[in-house]
């Protein structure tokens, strides 16, 4: 498999070798899916509460007579079908959204989304991505030069000054290879991945 290899003018300058095994395998949409639905479920916080009708608070008068007014009859206030009960089935503070991934389905649905990226031309490779100081304008200004609005670099390190250029621009995010994840890599229109970071990659999902 060969993808693109780009200049700092974000022109084609030549082709760089990539295995097949991370970069030309089919395309398994139920298990992209699988995996980029797990993702967002892992990250969830089970932080929402609800009140049952005990927590909710009311009266234990019962609101009005049992007989002779013509409606349903009612104990108290804090009756689930009234406005201001508590839920039947409340959410509850430890609830767990977590969903299991096994890792040969993992690398194998992350191995997917890069064959496809491959095979639709949004993902291209460069010898490297570096700033000499700290200033997001810089990184900016080279990412326009490539004609990037919307990108994610894998680099095989991550330094100091790229961090802190980097993550004030809202459409860009840099990362290592062992953080790249399968929500970010559908997400952004460009991914861009320096030749170092090609091993790494082959290391983790061939």
């Amino acid at each position: 498999m060969q993808l693109e290899l780009l200049n700092e003018q974000g022109q084609a300058a030549s082709k760089v070798e990539a295995p097949e095994t991370v970069f030309g395998r089919e395309y398994n949409e139920d298990l992209v899916h699988q995996i980029v639905v797990a993702y967002q479920a892992n990250a969830r916080q089970g932080t929402r509460a609800q009140k049952d009708r005990e927590q909710v608070k009311h009266s234990t008068k019962k609101p009005f007579k049992q007989k002779g007014t013509g409606r349903a009859r009612a104990g108290m206030t804090s009756s689930p079908l009234w406005r201001g009960g508590g839920r039947i089935f409340p959410n509850s503070p430890e609830e767990n959204f977590t969903q299991k991934i096994n890792k040969k389905m993992y690398r194998a649905g992350m191995a997917s989304i890069f064959s496809q990226l491959a095979r639709e031309g949004r993902i291209a490779v460069v010898d490297s991505i570096k700033v000499d100081s700290p200033k997001t304008k810089q990184l900016a200004a080279k990412f326009k030069a490539m004609n990037l609005d919307s990108v994610l670099v894998i680099a095989d390190e991550v330094d100091e000054n790229l961090y802190l250029a980097s993550r004030n621009l809202a459409n860009v995010l840099v990362v290592e290879p062992r953080y790249a994840d399968p929500l970010s890599l559908v997400h952004y229109k460009k991914v861009l991945v320096t030749k170092a970071a090609i091993d790494k990659l082959k290391e983790m999902f061939a």
